[in-house]
């Protein structure tokens, strides 16, 4: 699905991707407010962090709310605008359901590869403290991801960018504030690209491994997952589970009540046609519908039980 095309209008503020950006600036707000006034405060915060051993130690909450926070004023600006830009067109086409399920989907991501690959590092180094691990190169770089806190909601924002590279390639997008359009798809290259050096550079290697990681399952969510979500596709199969399963117990009911009508023959009583009591689903006919065929007769739908 490529839509070309350059619009200068502002995007939609979609009731989800507005909700996202409400929360996220009340927290700012928030820790900005305790970190001045309620040192302790601050200190409660920190437990909404992504740090991967506190992670693995029972802290799951950790694999999402570390999105909702942010540690400087333009590290918030970026990431609501971009929500902003490419969160409403997604939400606009999806819904807010399935909207929410990737954005989430991508975030959960990136805090599962930044955990893998912190204790991927751990496996080939010795059990040193955390400051060590600075002195120790790339390796040892990978393996301090493990005591590294990481926030920001961009492990969201780069699997909408991928998504966005890969859904609207071909539209036209302006880089602010150089004075010229790009494609999407080359655009979203060059941050993918900055991401990767960033990774392997010592400055922000936590937070770009979590980018990297956000825009990998993105790009996994619009290729494996099912095309109207997960969400739907569960919820798909759970009612047809429960259909399957409460055809299986009127077809169990038609067969004991068969094998009562034969009984009932043997001892005296006159033996019974199943036909007359049930259709050929097994469901149990009502009684002014028994012994009526055809189109004639009047209503014949079947009692469900």
């Amino acid at each position: 699905m490529n839509r070309s095309g350059m619009s200068l209008a502002f995007p939609p503020f979609t009731r989800m991707v507005k909700r996202l950006v409400i929360i996220n600036t009340a927290i700012f707000v928030f820790m900005l407010l305790a970190r001045n006034f309620f040192p302790a405060g601050g200190v409660l915060m920190e437990l909404g962090w992504l740090i991967p051993r506190e992670v693995v130690h029972g802290r799951i909450w950790e694999l999402v709310t570390y999105s909702f926070f942010h540690v400087g004023l333009f590290h918030l600006l970026f990431n609501m605008l971009t929500l902003w830009m490419f969160g409403s067109q997604f939400e606009t086409d999806w819904g807010s359901s399935r909207f929410l399920e990737f954005f989430f989907f991508c975030v959960v991501g990136a805090a599962l590869t930044t955990i893998v690959l912190g204790y991927v590092g751990l496996m080939f180094l010795d059990p040193v403290s955390a400051g060590g691990y600075a002195a120790m190169g790339f390796l040892g770089k990978v393996a301090s991801l493990v005591y590294t806190p990481t926030v920001g909601a961009s492990g969201g924002i780069y699997g909408l960018l991928i998504a966005f590279g890969m859904l609207y390639g071909d539209r036209q997008i302006f880089m602010f504030p150089f004075p010229f359009a790009i494609r999407a798809k080359y655009m979203i290259g060059i941050w993918i690209f900055l991401a990767m050096v960033g990774a392997l550079q010592d400055a922000g290697g936590a937070a770009n491994f979590a980018h990297l990681g956000g825009a990998l399952f993105g790009w996994f969510y619009l290729r494996y997952m099912p095309r109207r979500g997960v969400q739907y596709a569960a919820s798909e199969g759970f009612f047809g589970f429960r259909n399957r399963y409460y055809r299986w117990k009127r077809r169990r009911a038609a067969r004991k009540f068969e094998v009562y009508m034969r009984n009932q023959g043997q001892t005296g009583q006159t033996p019974t046609d199943r036909s007359q009591y049930f259709d050929e689903f097994g469901n149990f006919k009502a009684p002014d519908n028994r012994g009526k065929e055809g189109d004639k007769g009047g209503p014949r739908s079947p009692w469900v039980n």
